[in-house]
């Protein structure tokens, strides 16, 4: 799901742009989505993940240290994205299945220079349209994975809001936690400090967490730094 995310943030900022080159680069990150979206499972467990919180979600109902609207709006949120998801039929991005000239693309974008204009006359043809008529495309292409799109944000916002943020500091570069007994936790958050140039390296299981933090060398390579450093943690459940 994170993959996927990271997929949909470069999208989003490549369609606005104008040049050809971005937009073949859209393309590019539309197949790439594609191909994720094709896993069987990701649909259901999408379905299965909103279930959960909105079943959470509804156990405040009868609450009165809870803001009942803002839980609506929650709720709400919820049943949009599900909604949206059952209506879709089959895999993200199916409707575009017997698209001949996007298939026609997506066979030869995976090839180095396979995307010439001597190989595909046709997609170097759209590329000289109008900045405006290719965004237009491709909006309307992208459009067949909204649904996948937000639901996919609205599960991850759910998910990072369940977490509670704390300082911590390294040891020597180097800090441990343990997760309690029976506790389940889906994701780590870190927030650290981007001037220092460390990296944290993050290791983790159904017993403990681990961040290590590196430093990158002449070469590109990580090394471990011994550095004393807070930075911020959010286990979210």
């Amino acid at each position: 799901m994170l993959r996927l995310e990271h997929l949909f943030d470069r999208l989003d900022q490549l369609v606005p742009r104008d040049t050809a080159v971005d937009h073949h680069f859209a393309l590019v990150t539309m197949f790439e989505i594609f191909e994720m979206a094709s896993r069987a499972e990701l649909k259901p467990d999408l379905l299965k993940e909103l279930e959960r919180h909105k079943a959470q979600f509804t156990a405040y109902r009868s609450n009165p240290q809870v803001s009942q609207d803002a839980l609506d709006a929650v709720i709400e949120n919820i049943d949009r994205a599900v909604a949206g998801l059952n209506q879709q039929q089959g895999k993200a991005g199916q409707s575009l299945a017997g698209h001949e000239w996007l298939a026609s693309v997506r066979s030869r974008i995976s090839i180095p220079a396979g995307t010439c204009g001597f190989d595909l006359p046709a997609y170097h043809a759209w590329q000289q349209r109008p900045p405006a008529r290719r965004s237009a495309d491709l909006q309307a292409w992208i459009d067949t994975l909204a649904p996948l799109a937000e639901a996919l944000h609205t599960l991850l916002q759910l998910l990072r809001d369940t977490g509670v943020p704390h300082k911590v500091i390294s040891s020597g570069g180097q800090f441990q936690q343990s997760l309690p007994a029976g506790r389940t936790y889906q994701l780590l958050r870190l927030r650290i400090d981007g001037g220092d140039e460390l990296v944290p390296e993050i290791t983790g299981h159904r017993l403990m967490v681990s961040v290590r933090l590196m430093r990158t060398d002449a070469e590109g390579r990580l090394r471990p730094e011994a550095v004393d450093m807070a930075f911020e943690l959010t286990l979210c459940t």
